[in-house]
């Protein structure tokens, strides 16, 4: 059986990250930080430039959406091959991305204690989530389900005792009430040490 070549998958990849772009810049959403610099990392949750730069405490919710992106899509189009597959969950993660920029959703995380300055994202951090998911998918695809089980919870404790926020935290607050207690254990991270 001849293995059918890469290239409209990456065609596709490439039509989709274009499609962010183009909808991000509609959005308002700048290209790059207001700072003007191009960083790899941003360490402080509380930073300006956090949710503007290539990677930061938030990158590894976006890692674990691809594990998840993975196993759910294994399980529903098991036929479909792989780069398919990853085409689908990238248009999900763009959708994602897409509503995560709106003026509602942006409005409804300033109510969160951990995001209280949030402007959304940059279209450079924007792009570079979906290619964290992508790597996350990717991954999940190669190693053991018991390895990526283990290495999502690992993130997600981690990023809670780093900056008291994570993917489960940041799920919880979209879909439920205000925790008080969530919120009060979040505004400590501004005044103190965790």
């Amino acid at each position: 059986m001849t293995a059918k070549p890469v290239w409209p998958y990456a065609l596709g990849a490439a039509a989709l990250v274009a499609i962010q772009v183009a909808v991000l810049h509609h959005l308002g959403q700048p290209f790059i930080a207001a700072s003007g610099h191009i960083l790899l990392w941003v360490n402080d949750p509380f930073s300006p430039d956090t949710s503007q730069q290539l990677a930061d405490w938030y990158s590894f919710s976006h890692i674990i959406h691809g594990f998840i992106f993975f196993w759910l899509l294994k399980l529903a189009a098991p036929r479909l091959p792989l780069p398919a597959r990853l085409l689908i969950a990238m248009g999900i993660e763009i959708a994602w991305e897409f509503t995560e920029n709106s003026p509602a959703v942006i409005q409804h995380y300033r109510q969160q204690a951990i995001a209280a300055g949030y402007v959304g994202d940059s279209i450079l951090n924007s792009v570079s989530d979906t290619v964290m998911m992508s790597s996350g998918f990717v991954f999940a695809s190669r190693v053991r389900a018991r390895i990526v089980i283990v290495l999502a919870l690992g993130l997600e404790i981690f990023t809670a005792c780093m900056i008291r926020d994570n993917l489960t935290l940041n799920v919880l607050g979209l879909i439920a009430p205000p925790i008080p207690a969530i919120h009060d254990w979040q505004a400590g991270a501004r005044h103190g040490p965790r």
